[in-house]
């Protein structure tokens, strides 16, 4: 892709997001049902924080595309590189497979019909449709370096363990599941269920990584 267009689509993405997380962020002020915002506002979600990941690596693609020199040995296109990699797209595609999956067995274990009145449903699929064809646009549009597998998941379990200590911490404070459906659970399949979690975001690394390499096999490199 010409280096304009691939530019224009992360400014583009950049925008979209800073729209999104702008519009979100400021639902904290409104009257809201009870609990949803309540300790930690809008943090305390995942979706919420994917969406500031999603801004933060477009935000570092389009710098990147500005910049002059080199850019494939810069310090700055490497970090996109392992953001894009490691984070945005196994985490982005997991907040969509997995919202998705838990909204058509029981949409109010996950996003309850009350929410439809503060949040459109074009605000739905902002947050949890959309960021899919942004990531497969991005993966298109040009390769990105792999770090070493073990170093990747590694990055990844400990994003997992401390999402998961923060959402524990708030049942701990608050005496609310940040999703409701994990009150259903025992403490072992709350165990199971984020083991499971950890394979899924694990097996979306590996998705990225072969689709990368499918695509882009003439030029893409991993970082050791």
């Amino acid at each position: 892709m010409p280096s304009t267009l691939r530019a224009a689509f992360h400014i583009s993405a950049f925008v979209w997001y800073s729209f999104i997380v702008k519009y979100l962020a400021a639902k904290e002020g409104e009257k809201l049902p009870p609990g949803i915002f309540i300790y930690g506002g809008p943090w305390k979600y995942l979706t919420f924080l994917n969406l500031i990941l999603q801004l933060t690596f477009f935000g570092l693609a389009a710098l990147n595309d500005l910049q002059p020199g080199k850019k494939a040995e810069s310090a700055l296109n490497r970090w996109k590189d392992l953001l894009f990699s490691v984070f945005a797209f196994p985490v982005g595609t997991f907040v969509v497979v997995l919202f998705w999956l838990v909204f058509a067995y029981d949409r109010e274990l996950i996003y309850p019909a009350t929410l439809d009145d503060f949040f459109p449903p074009w605000s739905n699929h902002a947050m949890h449709t959309l960021v899919l064809p942004v990531l497969l646009g991005e993966v298109l549009v040009q390769p990105h370096a792999y770090p070493q597998m073990r170093h990747a998941l590694a990055a990844l379990s400990v994003a997992a363990v401390a999402y998961l200590a923060w959402v524990v911490w708030v049942y701990q404070m608050v005496g609310f599941w940040v999703y409701p459906f994990l009150g259903r659970f025992s403490a072992a399949g709350l165990l199971a269920f984020f083991i499971f979690n950890m394979g899924l975001v694990t097996l979306l690394y590996l998705l990225g990584d072969r689709l990368n390499s499918l695509i882009w096999s003439k030029t893409c490199y991993y970082y050791s």
